[in-house]
């Protein structure tokens, strides 16, 4: 699951953070700030020098928590990232990022080298509207509600950014591309397959700026 974001510097105390879906200017002091993801707040705490926490809220919950630690020659950035859902289920993963191109501290654009899932990934594909199909994701309560005939349908679920819409196409007989949006914005497109022994699904995640694909491989339960 390799993982990109730009963080560029905007003024004394402010940055730009895109995490894949479009830049977000806060300030960083704590203080939670409008986010770019429909009906979320984004802060940054400078706890430290060398280590920022980042979190994300929406409704007064909250969903994320991320402790960054900068290396102190400021060439890796080490992400502690912990996803809460609505349920109290937890997912962690630890990320280890490489600076690329121009800035110092925090201010660069940071790719993963190293990603390490410390929980599990459920994952639910459910029949939807006829030859329809329901793409569940249990840890935020996330449903993705998908038809072949090239109509968008609203994401589900009490975690899930408004605004944001799927669509598929059936590629062959096993694999299905699924392409979502936030408003008319492409968010990602995902590839899934299904192995020809039916027991294992491949899901490959393409977000726009991001050279490498997330690749996730499940096992049928």
């Amino acid at each position: 699951m390799p993982d990109e974001m730009k963080i560029v510097r905007k003024g004394a105390n402010t940055y730009a953070f895109d995490f894949g879906g479009g830049a977000e200017t806060v300030v960083v002091d704590g203080s939670d700030q409008k986010g770019g993801y429909g009906g979320t707040l984004l802060s940054v705490t400078p706890q430290a020098p060398d280590t920022w926490i980042v979190e994300r809220k929406k409704d007064g919950r909250l969903l994320l928590k991320a402790t960054w630690k900068l290396a102190a020659d400021g060439r890796t950035l080490t992400d502690y990232f912990r996803q809460f859902g609505s349920s109290g289920a937890l997912f962690s993963m630890d990320y280890v990022y490489r600076r690329s191109g121009a800035g110092t501290g925090f201010a660069a654009d940071w790719r993963s080298i190293k990603e390490t899932m410390n929980s599990p990934f459920p994952f639910q594909v459910k029949p939807f509207e006829g030859d329809g199909l329901s793409l569940v994701t249990a840890l935020g309560k996330k449903t993705q509600n998908v038809t072949f005939d090239g109509k968008e349908h609203p994401f589900e679920g009490p975690d899930v950014y408004k605004g944001f819409t799927a669509s598929a196409r059936r590629l062959d007989a096993r694999t299905i591309e699924v392409t979502d949006k936030a408003g008319a914005k492409l968010a990602d497109t995902e590839t899934i397959a299904l192995s020809p022994d039916l027991k294992t699904l491949t899901v490959t995640t393409h977000t726009p700026g991001s050279s490498r694909p997330s690749v996730m491989v499940f096992e049928r339960g």
